[in-house]
């Protein structure tokens, strides 16, 4: 009984709310995983695990995700001669850093107010590789009219960042 009411205070006094069933699922993968485990002798996969259980591959992962103890980016991971490394400094991202959001957001608005054809145009040449030959048979022009829109159009996406 003692157990039951350490389990139940934890349950409902957690700052993160896990339903019934999502543990429940959490409960009967880690089961079945032992199962798996113990029948092939080798570590199941998910998808083999929901399979087993006649769930999606999704719920599994997701169920056996929210009954982990959540660990706090600031907790050391092992400590290098007298300084802790902790998480963050392992998980920090340098490409999706404030000024980069900031420049992406300023490329597309500034794409944005460019006409179709100027997008269409630099759509070919700059995510498809194409040539200005190339681009100016598929658009109908020349390819001089080509490179006279694709300087035109990088020059107004210069001027709107």
């Amino acid at each position: 009984m003692i157990i039951g009411e350490i389990r139940r205070y934890l349950r409902d006094n957690s700052s993160i709310k896990v339903t019934r069933s999502m543990r429940d699922m959490a409960y009967k993968a880690l089961q079945m995983r032992e199962k798996l485990i113990n029948e092939t002798q080798k570590e199941p996969t998910m998808d083999e695990l929901a399979s087993a259980l006649g769930a999606k591959r999704e719920e599994i992962v997701f169920a056996l995700d929210s009954i982990s103890d959540p660990v706090s980016l600031y907790e050391p991971l092992y400590t290098d001669g007298g300084e802790n490394v902790m998480i963050v400094d392992q998980v920090s991202d340098t490409k999706n850093t404030d000024e980069n959001w900031l420049e992406q957001i300023a490329l597309s608005d500034a794409i944005e107010r460019l006409g179709d054809r100027e997008k269409h145009i630099l759509a070919l040449r700059f995510f498809y590789g194409r040539t200005q030959m190339e681009v100016a048979a598929e658009v109908g022009i020349s390819q001089a009219q080509v490179s006279r829109l694709e300087k035109n159009a990088i020059n107004q996406i210069k001027k709107n960042i």
